[in-house]
């Protein structure tokens, strides 16, 4: 059995869709990097995002685990044009394309940016050569709101609209098993 150990990067504090910018994590609250680094499991191997609030989190966390090399396919969803802009401001642009986009998430994009189901494809593929290399272990994947909401909806077998409902908080963990073909959750969101 695989076990995957999704981990959302510390806050950035933006108020703006924030996808392939590389902004920086906070990182103050070492006393949750602590709980959260002894949550996991001690042989974990560590990977995540190539983007700095990723690998940064993934840094605070790692204690003596192994880590592997950063994985751009692990990157958070590319939202084009919207990308460090606010949601009004996104919304009061093209209203019906805005709406659509997160009440039905699927092949609609963002201008110049992915769809759902871009990313979902992306994700899977960036998951499933990790699980093929280290079938068997505990691997902690430091990541994104989306990356981790992909594997939620693989694992539950749930619609878009089903699988925003999920809250991802910076910090938390959110476990999914392997086991052969099957999928299933363990907790999603949990914050030690």
């Amino acid at each position: 059995m695989t076990r995957l150990h999704l981990v959302r990067h510390g806050p950035t504090h933006a108020k703006t869709m924030v996808g392939w910018s590389d902004l920086p994590a906070d990182l103050s609250d070492t006393a949750a990097l602590k709980r959260l680094h002894d949550h996991l499991p001690p042989e974990a191997l560590v990977i995540s995002s190539d983007l700095s609030r990723a690998v940064d989190t993934a840094t605070a966390i790692q204690g003596q685990r192994q880590r592997l090399p950063h994985d751009p396919g692990l990157r958070e969803i590319h939202f084009g044009h919207w990308e460090l802009r606010g949601f009004a401001e996104i919304e009061a642009e093209d209203p019906e394309l805005a709406f659509a986009y997160w009440d039905n998430p699927g092949d609609v994009r963002p201008p110049q940016g992915e769809s759902w189901n871009d990313v979902r494809n992306r994700v899977d593929a960036a998951i499933d050569t990790l699980v093929s290399a280290h079938s068997g272990g505990d691997l902690v994947i430091v990541a994104h709101f989306g990356v981790i909401l992909a594997q939620v909806q693989r694992a539950l077998d749930l619609d878009g609209q089903q699988t925003f409902s999920h809250r991802i908080d910076n910090l938390s963990v959110t476990d999914i098993l392997i086991d052969a073909d099957r999928w299933s959750v363990g907790t999603i969101n949990h914050l030690p």
